[in-house]
Parts: structure tokens; sequence; C-alpha cells
């Protein structure tokens, strides 16, 4: 009997996987691996929202497993010694696995394939498992990726889909296989008190319900703040548990102007895939310098934790943060406002506001989060690096009656509509009532210190 083991990473769903069926196809069983990496810990990727995300997800994965005659295998430790030693105790001729884009991924393909070529195994990396379209598919003519988005866009879409993979009807595991017990997140303290439900199961449901009910009016809706009309899905394309493969055709099959306006918002995250994958220190370093000389903690302590804990004073800001502390999630839209004031109106380096949202959010992706946070600080892919948006007119602009506002700031409740987001124009009287902070700073004052900084006064 040939065995072949399947290394699940980010990637944890049976539909539309390409390892797990090539690894079917060479092999006459497999070993559907996960490693609990000591490293992944050490890096700081394992927030407790994600902890308990991922408990749920293999889960859910062992449970679908189970169904198809096979069952999913957990070891802990460093990765390249666990696979080795799978492969060593049931004599696997063939590894395959998830290509990853962060610098992280990279030096785990190349020491793992640097340890099984010793002993003549073959590791085999599939490209397009975590994206719609492989990182180095689109490329300019002139560079390793894309810098722009728009360009990348247009040939985004031009790019042929490959064909999804169908789902196994038996996955045959070698008689034996030791595996330690799967984690849960009952066992974890520190969780959002809303977090999402993770696993397969539970996002394919997601995906049926709202191509339904929520697709066709998701041009028009998406950026409501209190309509909340996105899909929700980023945990689980996060984790690998829905195929952003399978997404784009299912839309696309759907049709109209909310299926365009999501298949774009997923190309935008292949399009941040495509960067990192190309440039893995921008999740740490600067993708475009600005020379800015930003605050941190020394210096911008007390504002740092304002903003954290949703009391700057700007009420749709708040409620963002309030949103991610409770929720492990924000609204697009929050993000980029809450994001905008950290770096341009209060001008706190990104890489706080980066750790910050990672320390919380369920679908914190290196990615994603690192350069959508450079994106709107000036140091990314935005080609209007100087922009800065404004909390007042956006408030006004994406929740027009207060409804997000109040929904996460409570303080705000009986604030009449025309004033919900400049609640510091209400008579003193009233002002002092509301226990609600006055702002950390003046919109203007702001601007013109982010201005001074970039050499724009």
């Amino acid at each position: 009997m040939t065995v072949a083991v399947v290394l699940f990473t980010s990637d944890l769903r049976l539909h539309d996987h390409p390892p797990l069926r090539a690894a079917l196809a060479a092999a006459d069983e497999v070993v559907p691996l996960f490693v609990d990496d000591p490293g992944v810990r050490a890096a700081g990727f394992d927030a407790p929202n994600r902890s308990a995300f991922l408990a749920d997800c293999l889960t859910d994965l062992d449970a679908s497993l189970r169904r198809r005659g096979g069952r999913l295998v957990l070891r802990t430790g460093p990765v390249v010694r666990e696979v080795c030693s799978v492969v060593a105790e049931h004599s696997a001729a063939q590894v395959h696995v998830a290509a990853g884009v962060t610098g992280y991924a990279h030096r785990r393909e190349e020491r793992l394939r640097d340890a099984l070529a010793k002993s003549g195994i073959a590791l085999h990396v599939h490209d397009a498992v975590g994206t719609a379209v492989a990182p180095g598919a689109v490329t300019p003519a002139s560079s390793d990726h894309y810098a722009v988005f728009t360009p990348y866009h247009r040939r985004w879409t031009q790019e042929g889909l490959r064909e999804i993979c169908p789902t196994p009807r038996a996955v045959p595991v070698p008689d034996g296989v030791r595996s330690e017990p799967l984690p849960s997140r009952a066992s974890l303290s520190g969780l959002s008190p809303g977090l999402p439900v993770g696993g397969e199961t539970q996002g394919r449901e997601r995906v049926g319900a709202w191509v339904r009910s929520g697709l066709s009016a998701y041009e028009e809706g998406h950026d409501d703040l209190a309509g909340d009309a996105t899909s929700r899905l980023s945990p689980y394309l996060h984790f690998g548990a829905l195929s952003p493969v399978e997404l784009v055709r299912q839309a696309r099959e759907h049709g109209g102007p909310g299926a365009e306006a999501f298949v774009r918002q997923v190309c935008w995250r292949d399009f941040h895939h495509q960067v990192l994958a190309a440039r893995p220190t921008a999740s740490a370093e600067n993708y475009r310098t600005r020379h800015d000389r930003w605050r941190g903690e020394d210096d911008a302590g007390e504002d740092i934790a304002a903003w954290k804990e949703g009391r700057t004073g700007y009420p749709v800001v708040d409620a963002a943060m309030r949103q991610l502390r409770h929720e492990g999630w924000m609204h697009n839209r929050g993000r980029l406002l809450a994001a905008s004031f950290l770096t341009k109106t209060l001008y706190v380096d990104w890489r706080v506001g980066a750790r910050h949202f990672l320390d919380l959010l369920v679908d914190g992706d290196i990615a994603n989060n690192q350069l959508n946070w450079q994106w709107v600080a000036g140091t990314g892919t935005d080609t209007r690096p100087h922009r800065v948006l404004n909390p007042v007119a956006q408030g006004k602009r994406y929740d027009p009656s207060g409804a997000y506002v109040r929904r996460w700031v409570p303080e705000l409740t009986d604030v009449q509509d025309r004033l919900v987001h400049e609640p510091w124009r209400l008579p003193q009287e009233q002002r002092d009532e509301l226990g609600y902070p006055r702002p950390l700073i003046d919109l203007a004052d702001g601007l013109a210190r982010f201005q001074r900084a970039r050499g724009r006064d």
C-alpha cells in the first residue's frame, strides 16, 4: 500500500482541495496531517480568537474526514520534524501542501523540501489553494508583481480559474496513525463574546444563505455600517475553510452588479497576497517609505490606549473599535476609518494598529491586515498616500442615522441624529450627562501635524 501525506495549513476544508485530491490520486492511503507548530505561537499568530476559530475548523474537518472513512491526524512540534516523523512511520513517498505567501510559509516550505529530499521524498506545493489566482500567475512585464490594484484587477479578471476539485467520497487513512487530541475552544479564555463559529460546514452554510439573500444588494450596501451587508466570510477564507475559486465561480454564476462588486473584493484579497508573496518583508517594513517619524507607545501611549478602548471622542471610530473587541471582527469601512484615524490623525505607527488588529481579528491575515494598514497609512500601494479620512464626514455618509454608532456606543443612544457624530456640539450640561469623552485631538490639528510630517505644509 502506497501512502502520501497531506499537510493542512490554512486550507482547512475538503471541498475543492487540490493537495488532497492529488495525494488521493497518487497513493492508496493518505495521512491528513495538521501540525500545531510552536513557531506559529512564537511569531504571535495564535491570538485567542483565531485559536478558537481554528479549533472549530479542525473539529469540523475531522468530522468530515470521519464521514469518509478517515480522520484528521494532529501532531505538536516543529513542523519539519513532525512531518518527517509521519513520513518515516508510514513509509510515505510523497508530501502535499498548499503554497503560502508569508515569509514564514516560504521558510517552512524550504526547510521541509530540504529535509524530505535527504530521504528521497518529494514535496508537492500546490498553488491557488488560498487565493482565486495564484500569486505569481499574473505579473507585469517589468516586475515580479503588480504594485497598483487597477491594472492587476484588469489582468486578474482575464485569468482563467482552475476547475473545482471534486470532494472525495472516501479518504482511506493507514491503520495505527498516532494522533493527539484535537483542541477545543472551550479550553480557551480571553475570547470576544460575539465570536463566530468556525469550520467548513458553517462557512458553506453562510455562503449559501448570503448568495441567496445578500449578494444582489452587495454593491449598494457593502459600505453601509449599520446595514452590515458584507458577507462576513473573511474568517472562513483566512483559514481556508472556503475556496476562493469556488466563491468567485458561484458569484459569477449568480451574476449582477452585486456579484461583480464582491468578486472585486476577492481580487483585492488576491492582490495583497501577490504583493506579500513577492515582498515578504512588507509584513513588518514599509512597502514604500515616506520617511515618517511615527509616534509610538513611548510618546503616544495615552492616545493609543484611548484608540484601542474606543474612547477617542469620535463616535464612528469608537464604534468600530468596540465592535472589534466584542466580535473579533470589524466592518471594512470601520477598519478604514479606525486605521486612518490612528495613522494620520494621531500620527501613530501603522505597526501599532496592525498588531492590535492581529491580537483580536478572527480573520487576522498577515497579507490583508498588514498591507491594508500600509495602504491606509500611505506606505503601501495606495496611489493617493496622503489622503486622510474625516471620521465625522465619513460617519455622516456611511451611518447617516447613527444606528451603527448607537449599537456600539450606548452612551450616545439618546443623542439626535444630526449630532450623533458630533456630540461635542451638545450643550455642556448634556455632554456631562453622556459620560462620553471629548475628542482626543481637533481634526484640523491632526491634519496639520500629518501634513507637516509628510512635508506637505
